[in-house]
């Protein structure tokens, strides 16, 4: 890509419906765990000792994950190829930030690992489900 193409980009890129629905996803998923989980849920999850089947160790992946996925498929993806592309790199590169926590001088979880991609695949189903009319309406073209 050079930059002309870069600038013709830039000046084509519109807020459709799609934008806003997938924005909206990504805020709602921001939203849930700033206002809700990380404040309210997760702190009493530890101290009346509940199991949870490890959901308040691993939200802020879970929910960080919708958030950036839906985030990046919002402002850069143009086509459903690029927003299932999207979807697959930035789940993996999540990820791979996991997976690199040890050379930050932090533990990796294997947990947030595991949320991380589950929520991708999750997010790619979504996506699916979500974008299922306009998937039949390409084939009939």
């Amino acid at each position: 890509m050079t930059i002309h193409d870069l600038r013709e980009e830039i000046t084509h890129w519109k807020l459709s419906g799609q934008r806003i629905l997938h924005l909206a996803i990504g805020i709602l998923a921001l939203s849930i765990y700033e206002f809700i989980a990380r404040p309210f849920y997760r702190p009493s999850i530890y101290n009346n000792h509940i199991y949870d089947f490890h959901l308040a160790d691993t939200i802020g992946n879970t929910l960080g994950t919708i958030a950036t996925v839906y985030f990046f498929v919002a402002v850069l993806g143009r086509t459903r190829a690029q927003h299932l592309f999207l979807i697959k790199v930035v789940t993996l590169s999540v990820a791979l930030y996991e997976i690199a926590h040890p050379l930050l001088g932090k533990p990796m979880d294997p947990w947030d690992l595991a949320a991380t991609l589950i929520t991708g695949v999750g997010c790619y189903g979504v996506y699916n489900l979500i974008h299922r009319g306009h998937r039949a309406a390409e084939k009939e073209k």
